[in-house]
């Protein structure tokens, strides 16, 4: 009935995110001794992150109990306009027992499989510069930003994947073998806007955006050319919105198992407690940014600087930077032999 997407309240919310990759699922079901406890989204776990809340923590600290549900003899139209006005992946019929009779899932009522996505126009700013070193010797011949996935090029993904959410123009930070992107762009036809920028020297991962000044007058994206953020960039832009931030930096969790067991000593080495081969949780800077336009003025001019090095004097003078955390598997790294040949193994399945 629950097609596995059923945890119990007990689970931790790190599993319950991994459990979400695995599926390749936004939405859990959480059930407790055979009866309906709630539910539970990767937004409620991104929230709870963002809140400082511990990935080791319980579902049920952070799940939601007061939801929409169905109860037995309600009709497959009714079920249908309510699923589709609130945009409901699944619908729960429970009844007086609050047990789970039925649940109704989206792809069963509904041709679209996927919901619509908010829109929101845009610019885009893809770092497109790069040697490419970590893929050689694939790219001593082919530009890593033309590197193909499936039957598109790394770029085309990223600009499809901007384009669900209703952004069509981009500036490409363009240096190692510009002129073959340029090129293999044009003859594409693609129904973007596409501008190119070049550094004459290399200024860093921030450095180039000064060649904007004047272009950019809206919040823009950035997104390096060899990541892939499967995410709903809407909620990331609200997010950047509602915290007035200035740098919304988009990190991705990665978990490390230590396969040793782990010794916490104190004063005169006295042992306080023992770890048997523990879970570490991080996150990662992914490569993909939310910025304000007026920092375009705070790069400067002909010099080599980061976009850490932007973060850090952003911080420094008082403005807000915030994080938005993604699961694991949300954060493709294309730019690593490793990652690329999963994510072409998983593309070909597909």
């Amino acid at each position: 009935m629950f097609r596995n997407r059923n945890i119990t309240p007990d689970l931790l919310l790190i599993d319950a995110l991994k459990k979400m990759d695995t599926l390749d699922r936004k939405l859990l079901i959480v059930i407790h001794e055979n009866t309906f406890g709630g539910l539970l989204s990767a937004g409620d776990i991104q929230r709870a992150i963002i809140n400082g809340k511990d990935l080791n923590s319980p579902v049920k600290e952070v799940m939601r109990t007061k939801i929409k549900t169905g109860k037995p003899g309600d009709s497959l139209d009714q079920i249908r306009s309510l699923m589709s006005e609130f945009r409901m992946e699944f619908y729960p019929i429970i009844n007086e027992q609050n047990e789970v009779q039925e649940m109704y899932f989206w792809e069963d009522l509904f041709t679209d499989v996927d919901s619509p996505k908010e829109q929101f126009d845009l610019p885009v700013v893809i770092m497109a510069g790069g040697l490419g070193t970590r893929l050689r010797p694939l790219t001593n011949v082919i530009p890593k930003p033309l590197i193909p996935i499936g039957d598109k090029t790394m770029l085309e993904e990223i600009f499809d994947r901007f384009a669900q959410f209703g952004c069509h123009t981009f500036h490409l930070s363009v240096n190692y073998k510009a002129e073959l992107i340029q090129y293999y762009l044009e003859e594409q036809h693609l129904p973007y806007s596409i501008d190119y920028f070049k550094e004459d020297q290399p200024l860093g991962t921030a450095g180039s955006l000064t060649l904007l000044k004047g272009k950019l007058d809206r919040t823009f994206f950035v997104n390096n050319c060899d990541i892939i953020i499967k995410e709903d960039y809407s909620e990331i832009l609200k997010y950047h919105r509602a915290n007035k931030n200035d740098i919304t930096l988009v990190a991705a969790v990665k978990s490390y198992h230590i396969p040793y067991g782990t010794v916490v000593s104190g004063e005169q080495g006295q042992l306080i407690e023992l770890r048997e081969k523990p879970e570490m949780n991080f996150l990662i800077n992914s490569g993909m940014y939310i910025l304000e336009p007026h920092l375009l003025d705070q790069i400067p001019n002909d010099s080599i600087y980061h976009i850490t090095h932007l973060i850090e004097d952003v911080k420094q003078k008082g403005g807000k930077v915030g994080v938005f955390p993604v699961s694991e598997k949300a954060w493709i790294d294309m730019g690593d032999w490793s990652e690329y040949l999963d994510h072409i193994k998983y593309a070909r399945k597909d």
